[in-house]
């Protein structure tokens, strides 16, 4: 699976940061970007977490 990043919804709140932060952190512009593309299988349900946790729906999960 894939996460992409809206950079047009995110907010640089950093919930996926504190869920996954092996897969997610913020840039130097305080956006959100994955870190594993494609994300580890044993990752991926903090992933899927922090898909449905972002509190502006910026992540998008891709299979």
């Amino acid at each position: 699976m894939r996460v992409e990043v809206d950079r047009d919804r995110c907010e640089g709140n950093a919930v996926c940061v504190g869920i996954a932060p092996d897969l997610f952190e913020l840039d130097d512009e305080d956006y959100a970007v994955v870190k594993s593309d494609p994300v580890p299988a044993d990752q991926e349900d903090l992933a899927d977490q922090a898909v449905h946790e972002c509190p502006r729906a910026a992540l998008i999960r891709k299979d």
